[in-house]
């Protein structure tokens, strides 16, 4: 269903009825319902209540100098829980909140003149949209005039095409995001504070302020660094469950395994990460993504890092066809796929070689700005 935002204007105002709903109301009731991305199966329903919002909301702000002289250029829809970022820190700290219609990023002249028009210095974008802008290489025929915050989330962000933009804003600041819908946005975030090769892996980061993360493996902490485990997340940026869905919150939203004395529920993201020396996260991929092929367990998201990073390869994916035992590369650019595989053969250890590489024209893209990897899995063939 839908509703005209002026049709309730048209009513008559029941102030007793609103006056006793705020009376009757608490911080923990529900603010929104958001509906996960399902790129790991059947979407759930993420229900974020006031006192989640109002928590992760004053962190972001807080962290990232959100305030009235800040102009969002916002990419992201509704739908994604991306855009609450942006959005509600707009409405809670007085900045201006310009929505990017999509066709521009079909055409990127108009782009720029559109962040240029509203003076837009801060963006919050998924990494692909931020690949388009350097696959291009958009800067060399235009440059918005005001950015100086640049945010991604929502996907590994390639230091190839993130480099293109540290060459072209030296001054602004950079920073990786990283959460699911069921901590409101986010959970970890890495402030680039130091040069990366292109094909090295981009940190997450640590934990966001009143926030606490930790690593389990086999039931136990991981502080070693470099030995791999499951992200588990604590705080009040972690909702409360699913909506009418008893079995998948169960599931996902247990008891923390690394105490007993009390009842706490922690969210278990299904995220795979390691510490690196430094004591930041490194994002290792879905525990759904990581494969077992020719005897060996193999992360994805390792082939995409590696192979994306050459030269003349501009978008990429990795999927894993289980029912004929096939590691499938996806990709876009000007390097031909007889190159692809001579490449991944000399950068590759022998068992993650790919069995097919296919070179698509463009790459496509779900509601959420991200690759649509569920229909390349699903028509890689025939593409």
């Amino acid at each position: 269903p839908s509703v005209i935002i002026d049709d309730p204007y048209l009513d008559k105002i029941d102030q007793e009825a609103l006056d006793q709903v705020r009376r009757n109301g608490t911080s923990t009731d529900p603010l929104y319902i958001l509906f996960t991305s399902g790129s790991t199966g059947v979407p759930k329903g993420t229900l974020i209540t006031h006192a989640n919002m109002l928590s992760y909301i004053k962190w972001f702000a807080t962290c990232f100098k959100i305030g009235p002289k800040t102009s969002f250029g916002s990419q992201t829809s509704f739908y994604f829980s991306a855009s609450v970022s942006d959005m509600y820190s707009s409405l809670m700290y007085g900045a201006t909140y310009n929505i990017i219609p999509k066709s521009y990023f079909a055409f990127p002249i108009k782009l720029v003149e559109f962040l240029d028009r509203n003076q837009v210095n801060t963006i919050y974008w998924v990494p692909s949209a931020l690949c388009i802008v350097a696959n291009v290489d958009l800067f060399k025929y235009a440059k918005p005039k005001y950015l100086n915050k640049v945010m991604f989330v929502g996907e590994i962000m390639p230091c190839k095409q993130l480099n293109y933009w540290i060459k072209h804003y030296p001054r602004a600041k950079f920073a990786n995001l990283f959460g699911p819908t069921e901590t409101t946005d986010i959970c970890t975030y890495y402030k680039v504070d130091r040069h990366f090769k292109d094909d090295d892996s981009l940190p997450i980061g640590k934990h966001c302020e009143n926030l606490s993360t930790f690593i389990v493996s086999d039931g136990k902490e991981v502080t070693i660094p470099f030995v791999q485990g499951e992200l588990y997340v604590r705080g009040p940026f972690v909702a409360p469950g699913y909506y009418n869905n008893p079995a998948a919150t169960e599931k996902a939203f247990v008891q923390n395994p690394l105490q007993s004395a009390y009842p706490e529920i922690v969210y278990k993201t299904g995220d795979l990460v390691m510490l690196n020396e430094r004591g930041e996260y490194l994002y290792q991929g879905r525990a759904d993504f990581q494969i077992k092929h020719k005897g060996y367990r193999i992360e994805l998201g390792e082939i995409e890092r590696v192979l994306g990073a050459a030269e003349k390869i501009d978008l990429c994916a990795c999927i894993y066809d289980k029912a004929e035992d096939k590691i499938v590369f996806i990709y876009t650019g000007r390097k031909k796929e007889d190159e692809v595989f001579a490449l991944a053969r000399e950068k590759l250890t022998s068992y993650m070689v790919p069995e097919v590489v296919k070179k698509l024209s463009a790459m496509p893209f779900n509601q959420n700005g991200k690759i649509d990897r569920k229909f390349l899995m699903n028509n890689y063939k025939t593409l």
